[in-house]
């Protein structure tokens, strides 16, 4: 059920640097990791991160796709679920490519070790507590600690977004 604005998660996402990546380990834990986003697409809310093919989160999401990605910086709060797939398309790998990358793949864009995990967000969920919404929730708490409450929020501040991502099948290594 959609309760939020999509292009206010969209806006909300594109202002994240870094994420932590949930996959499914071994005997079904979950495990996650901090990512660099290397690239946010702005109509889909897709989301893309530069890996070894040698990692271990490759063998966790080639067995289960299915992952969550959260991303938090100061008020603002987000968080992804939909299905990763890995890529190695040298194209796609050279699009992406920043200098900031060679701290991890020391041989450049051309590391044959290089590899792309693509996220496809099925939905996604926002918690924006910075600016003039950060003033108002701060006002709502106030209120519901004085009334024995909660605070309310609104769709400025929290929201449950369906993304229609997340459908690419398995997730076979692509040359996409």
């Amino acid at each position: 059920m959609e309760t939020g604005s999509r292009e206010k998660l969209l806006e909300i996402l594109k202002k994240f640097r870094t994420a932590m990546l949930v996959t499914h380990a071994s005997q079904g834990a979950l495990r996650a990791r901090p990512m660099a986003l290397m690239k946010v697409d702005s109509d889909t809310g897709d989301v893309w991160f530069m890996t070894s093919i040698d990692s271990g989160k490759i063998d966790e999401i080639e067995s289960q796709p299915e992952v969550n990605v959260t991303l938090q910086e100061g008020r603002r709060f987000l968080s992804l679920s939909g299905r990763a797939s890995i890529v190695r398309s040298r194209t796609k790998i050279e699009a992406l490519w920043s200098e900031e990358a060679k701290v991890f793949f020391p041989q450049g864009k051309d590391d044959p070790s290089l590899a792309l995990i693509h996220v496809s967000p099925r939905e996604g969920e926002y918690w924006d507590n910075e600016g003039a919404a950060g003033l108002r929730f701060l006002v709502e708490a106030v209120k519901a600690y004085v009334t024995g409450t909660t605070p309310k929020t609104d769709a400025a501040q929290h929201g449950s977004v369906p993304l229609n991502g997340g459908q690419a099948g398995d997730a076979r290594v692509s040359a996409r």
